[in-house]
């Protein structure tokens, strides 16, 4: 009998055996192997031995869950948060912070190792950039409402399932977006205001949503509702204002679609200012109720830092924002740089980045909607050929389209912000055939107690 035979026999839901954790998968969950086939076991940490007992097989892999730690990892840490095993928020509140820190390094070693042919003795990878203290760092929340008897709850539906976990006390938001919540849930539970049922599609607050600014303090409350009439509705405000005197802004957005996405077109100002202000660094931005902003601002101070180190302007280079969304990383390089030009596909992140620009006095950055493999060309043949590609893309990685492009444009630098390692590492693979050199890797932890790690590579022209 063969090895792929053996495996299938040998692997049963329900199956149980001791297994050794060699590292941490992308999603935070314990690697190790069973007969040579790949187990995923959530919960587990590197150097534990386990037991761990299968729940789901897969032709290349099967997944686990821990039935009982044999040889515990010097750096487990009992979760300070009473529900981390249910929300499925945190994937790493078990972790101490430390080793946290060295993981999220190790994970994008390995990625780089999985994708690329460079030597792993000579991967320019730096450890991790974590924070001083690093709970209540989240500036929003987007909790779904639900009832339960009389009792009104907030929150996310738990691992694999459709139940409500309620988590309006949450240990990673800003404590004023848990206060918020709790003080809406009661608001909404005395007035009686009818809440939304997924399943009988009935009902009307669906989702309540809380964004504070850090560096103003000020605080903005969206409720998202199934239609625009709200029964009770300048009460529900009245007594808003009167519980929740912080509240700056209070906006509704109407969402009456069966839809995963939390909000619709249409949002309505209800009371207060329509946006409020953050600032970053020296740059101070104005959201609105939609309006994309970085979940961690003290962390993205260093992640953008790390960005303007890895490009070293001098003041005279060509700069390329691409996926620039409403400017940030421009903004914060814009003082350094020749010029600046921008693009994203969403027009209205096009718009406030023109407009953050002019506020600014940046003459020097401009922006346009559209993608940087069509822009790049036509900008070329206009002989405006960049020095600095700077490139954020989403999970999924750079466009193929754009990565031929630079290939083909050959800019000095390319500073590269990911969200995903291994995209990261298959897009450098890319570049690095074509002649492009990586010169480092940065490593920032923008969400602890997650398994998410941000990274920033510089890589240049050979």
């Amino acid at each position: 009998m063969d090895h792929k035979q053996n495996d299938a026999v040998i692997l049963k839901k329900g199956q149980q055996f001791p297994l050794t954790i060699k590292r941490l998968g992308i999603n935070g969950e314990g690697v190790g192997f069973f007969k040579r086939k790949i187990v995923f076991v959530s919960g587990a940490l590197p150097g534990e031995v386990v037991v761990a007992e299968v729940t789901n097989v897969n032709p290349k892999f099967a997944e686990a869950k821990v039935k009982k730690v044999r040889k515990p990892s010097p750096d487990r840490t009992a979760p300070p948060c009473p529900i981390y095993d249910k929300c499925g928020g945190c994937q790493l509140q078990h972790l101490s912070y430390e080793a946290q820190l060295r993981e999220k390094k190790d994970i994008v070693r390995q990625a780089f190792e999985r994708h690329t042919k460079i030597d792993p003795n000579k991967l320019p990878l730096h450890d991790t950039i974590g924070m001083e203290n690093p709970w209540h760092y989240r500036n929003k929340s987007q909790l779904q409402v639900g009832k339960h008897k009389e009792k009104v709850l907030a929150g996310l539906y738990g691992i694999n399932s459709h139940q409500l976990i309620d988590i309006s006390d949450c240990m990673i938001q800003h404590p004023m977006t848990n206060t918020v919540t709790q003080q809406v849930k009661k608001i909404l539970e005395d007035l009686n205001i009818p809440i939304y049922n997924e399943k009988k599609h009935k009902g009307i607050i669906r989702t309540i949503v809380t964004r504070v600014a850090f560096a103003t303090g000020q605080i903005q409350l969206v409720l998202i509702t199934t239609q625009q009439d709200i029964p009770k509705k300048q009460l529900l405000i009245d007594e808003i204002k009167k519980r929740l005197p912080d509240v700056t802004s209070i906006l509704q957005n109407v969402n009456g679609k069966k839809t995963s996405l939390i909000f619709g077109e249409e949002t309505i100002h209800l009371a207060g200012e329509e946006v409020i202000q953050e600032t970053l660094g020296d740059v101070s931005f104005e959201l609105s109720a939609r309006a994309f902003f970085q979940l961690n601002p003290i962390q993205t101070v260093k992640l953008y830092d790390e960005v303007k180190k890895a490009a070293q302007l001098t003041g005279t280079e060509k700069v390329v924002d691409a996926y620039c969304g409403v400017g940030t990383i421009g903004m914060w390089i814009a003082k350094n740089a020749g010029e600046i030009r921008g693009m994203d596909v969403i027009a209205e992140a096009i718009d406030d980045a023109n407009a953050n620009a002019k506020k600014y006095g940046f003459n020097n950055a401009h922006y346009v909607v559209g993608k940087a493999e069509k822009w790049l060309p036509k900008w070329v043949k206009q002989d405006w050929k960049p020095d600095v590609i700077i490139v954020d893309p989403p999970r999924t990685g750079c466009d193929d389209a754009l990565l031929r492009t630079i290939i083909e444009v050959k800019p000095k630098k390319m500073v590269y912000v990911s969200c995903n390692p291994s995209t990261l590492a298959k897009d450098v693979s890319q570049l690095m055939k074509a002649g492009f050199k990586l010169k480092s890797v940065q490593p920032v932890d923008m969400f602890p107690h997650t398994s998410h790690v941000e990274a920033v590579a510089l890589i240049e022209r050979a």
